[in-house]
C-alpha cells in the first residue's frame, strides 16, 4: 500500500463512521465537505499516466523543456504528505509504506519498426543493386527471410 493508498483507507474510514456511529447531520456536514475535498486532492495528485520510468505524480506538474515530473516519487508527494498529516500519519506509518510502481508502458501502435524499415519489395529500379532480391514487408515475411539466410538460400 502506497501513500495514497493509505490516505484513501483513512477517507474510507472516516466516512464509513460517520454512517456507523449515526452522527447527527448537522455535525457530519463539515466533516463530509472535509472528506470530499481529500478525495478531489486524491484525484489530482495520483500516479502519472504518462511517465513510465518513475512513479512520478501528475498532480504536481513537470518543469524544464523536456517536462521532467516536479515529484518524483508519489509517497514524496508534498500535498499527500499534507493529506497524511491530517489523517494522522507518523513516521513510523510512512516508513512502511510501498514504494508506488510506475504505470506500465502500452506498447504503441502505427510507429514504424526495423522490421517494416528492412522490406524492399517496394524499393524504385534506380535503388536497386546488382544483387538486389524483393524481400516481402512485414513482420511474418521478415521472420521467413530471416530463415532463408540461416538456411544458406540466398
Amino acid at each position: 500500500m502506497d501513500l495514497h493508498a493509505w490516505i484513501t483507507e483513512q477517507v474510507d474510514r472516516v466516512e464509513q463512521s460517520i454512517e456507523e456511529d449515526c452522527i447527527p447531520s448537522d455535525e457530519a456536514v463539515p466533516i463530509l465537505r472535509r472528506c470530499e475535498s481529500d478525495r478531489r486532492i486524491l484525484a489530482r495528485h495520483r500516479l502519472d499516466p504518462n511517465v513510465t520510468y518513475e512513479p512520478a505524480c501528475e498532480g504536481c506538474g513537470t518543469y524544464d523543456d523536456m517536462g521532467l515530473p516536479n515529484v518524483d516519487n508519489l509517497n514524496e508527494c508534498p500535498e499527500l504528505l499534507d493529506l497524511a498529516h491530517a489523517h494522522g500519519i507518523t513516521g513510523n506509518i510512512l516508513a512502511g509504506l510501498d514504494r508506488p510502481q510506475p504505470p506500465t508502458r502500452k506498447p504503441e501502435r502505427g510507429r514504424l519498426t526495423l522490421a517494416s524499415l528492412l522490406a524492399t519489395s517496394d524499393a524504385p529500379a534506380a535503388l536497386r543493386g546488382p544483387n538486389w532480391k524483393p524481400y516481402p514487408t512485414g513482420a511474418r515475411a521478415h521472420g521467413t527471410r530471416q530463415r532463408q539466410v540461416q538456411e544458406g538460400a540466398a
